[in-house]
């Protein structure tokens, strides 16, 4: 019987679903699914979250004290009530990220990591059912690191160089997202463009680092992220985790070819490594100028759509 693509990727990989649409994650049964401000700002048009936007509007409207305040409050309990209703869909995790505007101060982080771990858990939704996702900065990393000492799981996000990765691996964080695509625009912006799929630079670098993950034994999750392509998708059958865009799912879904296995974990050896410090960790990062500017467009993205989702509901609280 043939089989679609999607089909066999699953037996390869996690498929994660890089979406907040109710509808597309009921359909295509991803094992886990994603938020963040930018996808829960697109949830809220959706039919399906009307009513979770009206009780928490009601809720913001019968608050004292400063508005702005109560708007961050609003736009906290709409990104937790659309993971709780996401988490009842999928068998796996919901990433859940936490402000970036903090992403350079480690106590914010762990605070508002706790504090979201403290709304799912009201809600019903016990802590091994989320990650906690957090840009890898340097001050995420060290969040990382008291975070899964306190059993709260992290999914640390916007990994764009090789010693971002393993400090993120060091800290014991549970999952990291490089961002295939992202690496591959910054190549193409800057005239380098790849002759093939093998030699496209964001696959190469989620190769390298898989490769590395094994071979030091690390049980850090591997979950490609950002794709452009089916084609970058299909390069990495076989890593531990993809998360991948609806229409991209519905791509692979409708492809009946052959999907063969691109990745496969070695066993692990036993490897003597110097620990990555804030120095290291620094110095190469301003060593490469590609994951500098990756990292900090992308806070700044996310930033930017936190603080738009933030005005959409003052405006509304003041409707």
């Amino acid at each position: 019987m043939t089989r679609s693509k999607l089909a066999q990727l699953r037996d390869l990989s996690v498929v994660v679903a890089d979406t907040g649409d109710y509808d597309a994650i009921k359909r295509l049964r991803p094992v886990d699914c994603t938020t963040n401000p930018t996808l829960v700002k697109k949830a809220l048009d959706l039919p399906v979250y009307a009513g979770l936007i009206e009780r928490e509007l009601e809720w913001g409207r019968a608050q004292a004290g400063d508005r702005t305040e109560v708007a961050k409050a609003v736009v906290d309990r709409l990104t937790i009530g659309v993971g709780t209703m996401l988490a009842e869909l999928v068998p796996g995790r919901v990433s859940t990220e936490v402000d970036a505007d903090q992403a350079h101060d480690t106590e914010a982080t762990i605070a508002k990591a706790r504090q979201f771990i403290a709304m799912y858990e009201a809600a019903g939704v016990p802590r091994d059912k989320v990650l906690i996702k957090i840009a890898a900065t340097w001050a995420g990393v060290e969040a990382t690191r008291v975070l899964q000492a306190e059993g709260i799981d992290c999914n640390l996000t916007l990994i764009f160089n090789p010693t971002q990765a393993l400090a993120c691996s060091e800290a014991g964080a549970f999952l990291i997202s490089p961002f295939v695509g992202r690496i591959l625009d910054w190549y193409v912006a800057n005239g380098q463009a790849p002759a093939n799929i093998d030699e496209d630079p964001g696959v190469k670098f989620v190769r390298g680092v898989y490769a590395e993950f094994k071979r030091r034994g690390s049980p850090t999750v591997v979950m490609g992220a950002s794709f452009r392509s089916t084609a970058q998708i299909e390069a990495l059958a076989g890593c531990d985790r993809l998360t991948i865009s609806p229409d991209l799912l519905e791509k692979l879904d409708a492809d009946m070819g052959e999907l063969p296995r691109k990745l496969s974990p070695q066993p692990a050896e036993a490897v003597d490594v110097a620990a990555i410090n804030e120095a290291k960790f620094d110095a190469d990062m301003a060593a490469d100028p590609m994951a500098t500017e990756k990292l900090a467009t992308g806070i700044d993205a996310f930033a930017k759509d936190l603080q738009a989702l933030r005005q959409r509901i003052a405006d509304e609280l003041a409707a």
